[in-house]
C-alpha cells in the first residue's frame, strides 16, 4: 500500500540532487559579476550562451536587465568571448613571470574583492580591457 503523503522516491531523491546542483551555481555572498562567471566558465565550460551572466542576475540582481548587453557589447554572444573581449585582471591580481618579466593571469584567482549585495557590476580585481 502506498501512502499518499510520502512522495515518490524518484522525487525524494531527485530534489536534493536538484536543489544542490541550483545552490552549487549561485553567486557566492558579495561575489561580482565578473568572478561568479570566471568560476563558472572554469568549473562548467562556455555553452555559447550568455547562461552564467543571466544565472548572476537572475540571483542576484533582477533588475540588472543589461548586463548580458553590457557583458556582451565588447566583444561576444556567449560569456567566455564576453569575460575575454571586455575585460582583464587588474594589475595587482596578476602575477610576473621572474624570468620574462611578464604579467599573465594568477594560476589561482583570489577571492572575489566583494560588491554590494545587488551589484551587477565587477569588483576591483577586474579591468576594462583596451580596444
Amino acid at each position: 500500500m502506498h501512502d499518499h503523503d510520502t512522495p515518490p522516491l524518484r522525487d525524494r531523491v531527485a530534489v536534493p540532487i536538484l536543489d544542490e546542483a541550483a545552490e552549487a551555481t549561485w553567486p557566492r555572498p558579495r561575489e561580482c559579476s565578473l568572478c561568479f562567471v570566471a568560476r563558472m566558465l572554469q568549473v562548467h565550460g562556455c555553452d555559447g550562451s550568455m547562461r552564467w551572466a543571466e544565472r548572476f542576475r537572475e540571483v542576484r540582481s533582477p533588475t540588472a536587465t543589461g548586463l548580458e548587453r553590457r557583458l556582451s557589447h565588447r566583444g561576444g554572444g556567449c560569456d567566455c568571448a564576453a569575460l575575454a573581449a571586455g575585460w582583464r585582471p587588474a594589475r595587482h591580481v596578476m602575477e610576473r613571470d621572474l624570468h620574462t618579466d611578464e604579467l599573465s593571469a594568477p594560476a589561482r584567482w583570489p577571492d572575489c574583492a566583494g560588491v554590494r549585495r545587488t551589484s551587477s557590476r565587477g569588483c576591483g580585481h577586474w579591468e576594462r580591457a583596451p580596444r
